[in-house]
């Protein structure tokens, strides 16, 4: 990293509101990460929006008024009253055993992760000081990274914060009505949700949906390729909107749930099987359309 960073952005931008966290660190600024820096400058200009990542990235950052303060080590932490940890989610835990050594102050520790199990066990070795929740905005988009980033992500989409214990219901806590107001005020609304049923949850949601655009998009390619996707209708670009998705993010994800991802693929390659089982006679087919089609009309509302 070059030696002018960490660097402060110069300026004086008036208040607008008191802040909930004076000082936010975001670590890992792609579609999320970035969103949240963008919204945090937005709502509260006194707090520092402290960001880690590579030096490309913190470049583009500074470019677009995002952060505040930029660094590719996590010692530029050392006194952030909350600490986002925003990449991909096998960072995330290694990161998190990290965070003993480079915050020295007590902190809300959350993290914007598609899995919650494997960091919320790992959160169970954080020191006294720290109070983690497990987060995940339920806001992505067809592509990542910061370029992608907007301010107003997530608005109105639902934020699911999963307890360290998982056992039971969040103890009511300072920390946590701070963490619930900070994502409030970022326009999502929280929800609580304990680990296992978030994982299986996300699994048929999004892990699903994401692997099956992909390989739908995959296999419509090689068959037909550019010139026959020129011919291609709304459908297939509306199917496979997901198919932009960067796979480094997506490695991780499936790797870290794949005992709740395997069985939610076995189950679609079984309805896919019957329709191909099915094709002459077609009411394996209009079983599974009528379905999908009363399915699509509630996911609608």
């Amino acid at each position: 990293m070059a030696k002018e960073l960490p660097v402060i952005q110069p300026g004086q931008r008036p208040a607008t509101r008191t802040p909930i966290f004076e000082r936010i660190g975001i670590v890992g600024l792609g579609l999320i990460g970035g969103s949240i820096a963008l919204k945090s400058r937005e709502l509260w200009p006194t707090s520092l929006v402290i960001a880690v990542d590579n030096k490309d990235v913190l470049e583009t950052a500074m470019r677009l008024h995002a952060i505040d303060v930029a660094a590719d080590d996590l010692v530029v932490l050392a006194e952030a009253d909350i600490v986002i940890l925003a990449a991909p989610v096998k960072q995330n835990v290694a990161i998190l055993a990290e965070l003993d050594e480079h915050v020295r102050q007590p902190a809300v520790v959350t993290d914007t992760g598609s899995t919650k199990r494997e960091i919320v066990a790992a959160a169970a070795g954080l020191p006294p000081r720290f109070t983690f929740v497990g987060g995940h905005p339920l806001a992505g988009a067809a592509q990542g990274g910061l370029d992608h980033a907007r301010p107003d992500l997530f608005a109105g989409r639902p934020w699911l914060l999963t307890a360290a214990s998982g056992a039971r219901p969040f103890p009511a806590s300072d920390a946590i009505d701070k963490l619930t107001a900070f994502i409030e005020a970022l326009g999502a609304e929280p929800r609580m949700v304990a680990p296992d049923a978030h994982d299986r949850l996300l699994a048929f949601l999004s892990h699903l949906p994401q692997l099956t655009a992909s390989a739908l998009m995959q296999v419509v390619g090689d068959a037909v390729g550019h010139d026959g996707l020129a011919l291609a209708g709304r459908g297939l670009a509306d199917t496979t909107r997901l198919a932009s998705s960067p796979a480094d993010i997506w490695r991780d994800i499936a790797a870290s749930n794949a005992d709740q991802l395997g069985p939610a693929l076995d189950a679609l390659i079984g309805v896919l099987q019957d329709l191909r089982a099915d094709l002459a006679d077609g009411d394996r087919l209009e079983d599974i359309f009528t379905a999908a089609a009363r399915w699509r009309a509630a996911l609608k509302r």
